[in-house]
């Protein structure tokens, strides 16, 4: 369409060229919208020759450019009725940055607080976990040395050494058993041995290995039964009284004692 070439007073409005224009290009208000990034409403009102809404003459002419553009017709032209209808054209100003504040733009970009403070407590926590990394390197050794319990070497034959050495003396072990209770303790002395102890419910009392030079105590008020996986390596001692026995390394034995004297069941 040629709205130049027509005598003034047969051209349409400018709002009303924007519109038919529009509607003949298939496009609806959103669509213009879209593309243009002016707001819907500013759009209605300008197609019904509102300008008031655009703040003022500058943002409209920069509105009719943009939405000309989009609908297909010369901007050139509409701006200069637009003039015309409204008082001729003022002193040039730099109109594009000035009607774009209008236009439906994205938030300008902020300082990213968030990602700023993850980094800062990550480094934080980095460094804090470095101090403890450090201070456990220092202090590792000192603290396996006091938290370590030695272990009793192993016999070894010909060193000179007794080949069957006690854990304590038969007269302590004596003290420290109850006399209402029946008490047993046990020191894989040559070597480790698998131990099952139970008390008179049956509750198990400790299942598992026992690494040579180490020692476990049972108590109940009435039984204990045994199961020695290496029976020929361990020393026993039953209520204070050690058990003399005869058990081969890797026999396996079944024992019971009760209150009364060392007895094997």
């Amino acid at each position: 369409m040629s709205l130049g070439n027509s005598p003034a007073d047969d051209r349409p409005s400018v709002g009303r060229a924007l519109q038919q224009a529009r509607i003949d290009a298939g496009l609806t208000v959103e669509e213009v919208s879209t593309v243009t990034r002016v707001r819907i409403p500013i759009i209605h009102a300008i197609e019904q020759d509102d300008f008031s809404r655009c703040g003022g003459d500058v943002y409209a002419r920069g509105h009719i450019r943009a939405l000309a553009r989009a609908v297909g017709v010369d901007a050139a032209v509409l701006v200069e009725q637009y003039d015309a209808e409204h008082g001729g054209r003022p002193q040039p100003t730099p109109a594009a940055p000035l009607f774009e504040a209008e236009r439906i733009r994205p938030e300008p970009s902020r300082p990213n607080w968030t990602a700023a403070m993850v980094a800062a407590i990550v480094a934080v926590v980095g460094f804090v976990g470095f101090t403890l990394f450090s201070g456990d390197e220092e202090d590792g050794g000192k603290t396996v040395a006091n938290n370590e319990t030695p272990e009793s070497p192993p016999a070894k034959p010909g060193g000179g050494k007794p080949s069957d050495p006690k854990p304590e003396p038969t007269d302590s072990a004596i003290a420290a058993a109850p006399a209402d209770k029946v008490t047993v303790k046990l020191t894989a002395a040559e070597g480790s041995s698998w131990i099952l102890a139970k008390n008179h419910n049956g509750k198990v009392l400790h299942q598992g290995v026992v690494k040579e030079g180490a020692s476990k105590t049972f108590t109940d008020k009435e039984r204990i039964d045994l199961i020695l996986g290496n029976a020929g390596a361990v020393q026993l001692f039953v209520n204070g009284k050690e058990v003399e026995d005869e058990f081969a390394p890797g026999e396996v034995q079944r024992l019971t004692y009760t209150k009364g004297d060392p007895q094997a069941g």
